[in-house]
């Protein structure tokens, strides 16, 4: 089945320098889980997002003193910062003075509309986006009672309420997520609320859970959405280290073929006519690899059967088996390299093909 690659125009907004929707290509996003407050470990955070590819980066703002931390932040990190507020709208206001260059804020539990006035008022002058935060465990109490439960049509409903307010007070530098922990309904609100608006929208699967169940849940809740051609920026949501989610998220564009960043590594899952160590091996070269932008392709492959073929497909690849393996660079067979070198072959060849653009 191909992807579609079509997408729906969407208004463009922008974070910082990053654009968002009209086109641009779909930015990664990722949120610290440092307290913001603590300014050392979380620029520390950040930078290591920014090595595994991270484009904009959300921060929570319990207070005042993390609000005002922003302005250290900022010095430190490369990428724009987007501040996340509940509860106190004053905490929005201070973020912006701050130089957070977005907001993600659910206008149900700001202070009211007079506060949410205040905050777009701020926003504006600024020329700063503001992300509204649809989730299905924060509805309004209204729509709740209309609905009977967290529907799509009611997280839809609610996003439809709180853009009509924007809309009045003169404000249109919107994205906006409609977040569940359920997959298919979470497809379905942005599927509907796509065809009722043209602005920007957010993806992700809220509380997605742990690192193997939360990729599975968000590659295929994003994945089918981006398929669709619906999706303009994408946040992975995993309960473990934040870098895990930049790499799923990339991983998750890659295989749509929508963006391509860092190595595609293909390895085989082992079988019992494998004679090499593949799984030390594939794991070495990986670690090495990390962080390079460009994106080679390279088979790892642990047996005579499929290993040459897809070896020969990569940019460049090894087939290994009884204690060596092959070397294949654009489909040319280079070399026989004994077990205990493929790896640190392998890494070596892959830097140089990038280093000339392989």
């Amino acid at each position: 089945m191909s992807v579609n690659n079509e997408y729906k125009k969407t208004r463009q907004i922008h974070i910082g320098p990053v654009l968002i929707g009209g086109g641009a290509p779909v930015p990664v996003q990722s949120m610290t889980n440092t307290d913001t407050r603590q300014v050392p470990a979380t620029i520390r955070q950040i930078k290591r997002l920014e090595q595994a590819g991270c484009e904009i980066v959300r921060l929570a703002v319990l207070d005042q003193t993390a609000a005002q931390a922003i302005q250290l932040i900022k010095k430190k990190i490369k990428i724009p910062i987007i501040a996340d507020i509940h509860f106190d709208y004053r905490l929005a206001i201070a973020a912006l003075r701050a130089g957070a260059d977005g907001l993600r804020i659910n206008p149900g539990n700001i202070g009211g509309p007079k506060a949410v006035e205040k905050v777009l008022k701020e926003a504006k002058t600024r020329d700063t986006a503001i992300r509204i935060g649809v989730n299905s465990g924060s509805l309004q109490k209204e729509i709740l009672k209309q609905y009977g439960r967290p529907t799509p049509e009611a997280m839809v409903a609610s996003a439809l309420d709180y853009i009509q307010l924007f809309e009045n007070l003169g404000f249109s530098q919107i994205k906006i997520s409609l977040k569940s922990s359920n997959v298919l309904e979470t497809v379905s609100a942005y599927q509907l609320l796509s065809r009722k608006v043209d602005y920007p929208l957010h993806l992700g699967i809220t509380e997605a859970g742990t690192l193997l169940a939360g990729t599975v849940k968000s590659a295929l809740g994003i994945g089918l959405l981006l398929h669709q051609g619906i999706g303009d920026t994408i946040r992975v949501s995993l309960s473990c280290d934040p870098v895990e989610e930049i790499k799923v998220a990339f991983e998750i564009l890659r295989a749509l073929n929508i963006r391509k960043h860092g190595p595609e590594i293909i390895s085989c899952p082992t079988c019992g006519r494998t004679e090499i160590n593949l799984f030390k091996l594939v794991q070495k070269v990986e670690k090495a690899l990390a962080g390079i932008q460009a994106s080679p392709k390279v088979a790892i492959m642990g047996c005579v059967v499929n290993g040459p073929g897809e070896a020969r497909e990569a940019d460049i690849g090894i087939a290994g088996g009884r204690g060596q393996g092959l070397l294949f660079k654009k489909g040319k067979l280079v070399k026989k390299v004994p077990e205990s070198e493929l790896a640190e072959v392998l890494i070596t060849e892959v830097r140089a093909m990038v280093k000339n653009g392989f």
